[in-house]
């Protein structure tokens, strides 16, 4: 196997990092010509004055920026290491699957069952890739 495809899985949350990121923008402005948020409201980062829908994408893209930093860590190690096998790739996909469906339910219709469901299941891959890469680097 060849140890690139750990970067592949990386590749794809980045971009949708990204997508996350312009959605914040849009739905600013969207609420600023609409007359529902002002300038000021966003001085200090967000304040009270945000409607939740509009404050949301970029809560999301903040989720973005929190967890997945050992997923970006574990993911250049098993690359670096080249340790990346069949294994470590299906889970970086899966990780990256949860966190598209963490994003699309949060920004969608963010049921919080739902979304506590993806998030913790993604939790339990990202917790699975570390001890795989542990497990076979004392092997």
């Amino acid at each position: 196997m060849n140890p690139e495809q750990i970067l592949y899985p990386m590749a794809v949350l980045v971009g949708l990092t990204f997508a996350v990121l312009m959605r914040v923008p849009y739905v600013r402005f969207k609420a600023a010509f609409a007359g529902r948020v002002r300038a000021r409201d966003f001085k200090l980062g967000e304040s009270a004055n945000v409607p939740p829908d509009v404050s949301l994408p970029n809560r999301n893209f903040m989720n973005l920026l929190e967890l997945p930093i050992l997923f970006y860590v574990i993911c250049i190690v098993f690359y670096v290491t080249r340790t990346a096998d069949t294994a470590a790739v299906w889970l970086a996909w899966s990780f990256v699957a949860f966190r598209a469906g963490h994003s699309f339910v949060h920004i969608t219709y963010n049921n919080v069952f739902h979304r506590l469901i993806v998030y913790a299941v993604s939790c339990v891959v990202l917790a699975a890739m570390w001890v795989y890469w542990l497990a076979r680097v004392a092997a």
